[in-house]
C-alpha cells in the first residue's frame, strides 16, 4: 500500500511540474512578445468599426510644461479646491469627495453632500480628468471649468449660492492677494474662481504604475500572471473595445448593463439610444478607486470581472460590445492581477494652509 502511495505522489509531482513548466513557457513567450515595441504586439480583439488606440505610458499633464508660468494660478486653484467656504455649511469642499490619499476619490458607494444627503452617484477619481471630452458620469459638463460650477450650486452637494461664495472670498485679504497674483487684478468672480480650480485639477495625474515601468524597459516589472492578464485584456477578454489608449478609456459612453434604472447620458442627449449609457472610466488605478460603477454597486473588482465574463443581457439592455467571454478561474485571476498592475499609489501631496 505504501508503495502505491509513493508512486501516486510521484505522478502528482510530475504532473504539477509539467503544468508549472507550461505556465512558465507561456509567460516567457508573452514576455518576449510584449517586450517589443507596442506597434509589434499581437492585434487586439476589436469589433469592426470600433476606433481604438494602443495602450501606452502614462501621459503627462497638459499643463506640465507651463507649471512655472501658471504657478500662482495653480496655487490659487489648490486653495479653493480644499476650502470649505465654498459650501453653505462651511463643512464641504471639493476635496471632501476627492481626497488625495484615496487616489482622489472618497471611498464611498455614493458621495455624501449637504447635511448628510446621499447623492445618487459614485464620486469618480479626478486623476487625469483633463483627458475627458465631457465630465461627470453622464457627460453633462463640457470641460473642467464648467464642471466646477455644478457641485457648488447643487442643493444636495455644496448647497451654495455663487454670489454668497464670492462675498466670502472677497472678505479674505489672502484670497484678494492670490487672485491678484494669478490674474493681475483683485477682482473675484465665479469664472476666475472656476478657471483656477480647473487649472489645478489638470495637474492631478496618476502615479507611475508597474505597467508603466514595464513599458519603460523593466521587463521584470510584471509577474507571469500579470503578463497573461495583459494579453487577455487585449484579446480574449475584449477589454480594449472600450478601455484602450494610455488612459484605458475610449472617451465614449456605453451601456454596461448595470444602469440600475439611471438614464445616464440620455438626460444630456435625449436620444433613446443613449439610455443607460455612462462615460467609460479610465482604468488607471482602478484597483484603488472602488467602490465601482456609476452608482458604486460593486465593492469587489473580481466580481465585476466575473459578471462581465458571464454577461447575459436581454437584447437592448446593454451595449452590443458586451459578450459572454467564458473566462475560466485562472483567466479571471490573471485579468485582475493586470488591473492591479496598472494601479499606482497616489502621488505625494501636501494639503494647503488656507488663507484667512
Amino acid at each position: 500500500m505504501r508503495k502505491r502511495w509513493v508512486i501516486l505522489a510521484l505522478w502528482i509531482s510530475i504532473l504539477a511540474s509539467v503544468s508549472f513548466t507550461g505556465n512558465n513557457e507561456e509567460a516567457d513567450h508573452l514576455r518576449n512578445i510584449y517586450s517589443l515595441n507596442p506597434g509589434k504586439w499581437p492585434a487586439p480583439f476589436i469589433d469592426a468599426g470600433v476606433p481604438w488606440n494602443e495602450l501606452g505610458l502614462l501621459p503627462e499633464s497638459p499643463v506640465e510644461k507651463q507649471k512655472d508660468s501658471l504657478k500662482q494660478l495653480i496655487e490659487l486653484g489648490k486653495m479653493l479646491f480644499f476650502d470649505t467656504r465654498l459650501s453653505s455649511s462651511g463643512k464641504i469642499s471639493c476635496a471632501t469627495c476627492h481626497q488625495p490619499e484615496l487616489n482622489w476619490t472618497d471611498g464611498k458607494e455614493k458621495s455624501i453632500g449637504h447635511e448628510g444627503a446621499v447623492n445618487k452617484r459614485n464620486s469618480p477619481s479626478i486623476q487625469n480628468s483633463w483627458f475627458y471630452n465631457r465630465l461627470f458620469w453622464d457627460g453633462r459638463s463640457k470641460d473642467l471649468q464648467d464642471q466646477a460650477f455644478a457641485p457648488i450650486n447643487s442643493e444636495s452637494e455644496m448647497h451654495s449660492e455663487m454670489h454668497e461664495v464670492m462675498q466670502k472670498l472677497s472678505r479674505s485679504k489672502g484670497y484678494k492677494e492670490m487672485f491678484t497674483n494669478a490674474f493681475g487684478d483683485d477682482e473675484i468672480n465665479p469664472f476666475l474662481m472656476t478657471e483656477a480650480i480647473a487649472t489645478f485639477e489638470k495637474t492631478i495625474i496618476s502615479g507611475t504604475s508597474r505597467f508603466d515601468d514595464f513599458l519603460a524597459g523593466d521587463k521584470k516589472a510584471l509577474t507571469n500572471s500579470e503578463l497573461r492578464g495583459l494579453h487577455l485584456f487585449r484579446t480574449k477578454a475584449r477589454c480594449m473595445n472600450c478601455h484602450n489608449g494610455p488612459l484605458f478609456s475610449d472617451n465614449q459612453f456605453h451601456n454596461s448593463g448595470f444602469s440600475g434604472g439611471d438614464a445616464g447620458y440620455y438626460n444630456v442627449t435625449h436620444k433613446d439610444t443613449d439610455k443607460g449609457k455612462f462615460k467609460t472610466p479610465s482604468l488607471r488605478d482602478v484597483a484603488r478607486t472602488g467602490p465601482w460603477m456609476h452608482d458604486g454597486q460593486f465593492n469587489d473588482l473580481g466580481q465585476i470581472i466575473s459578471r462581465y465574463s458571464l454577461a447575459k443581457f436581454p437584447p437592448g439592455e446593454a451595449d452590443a460590445l458586451l459578450q459572454n467571454l467564458g473566462l475560466n478561474n485562472r483567466e479571471q485571476k490573471d485579468l485582475l492581477a493586470f488591473l492591479k498592475a496598472i494601479s499606482a499609489a497616489p502621488r505625494d501631496f501636501t494639503k494647503p494652509i488656507l488663507p484667512q
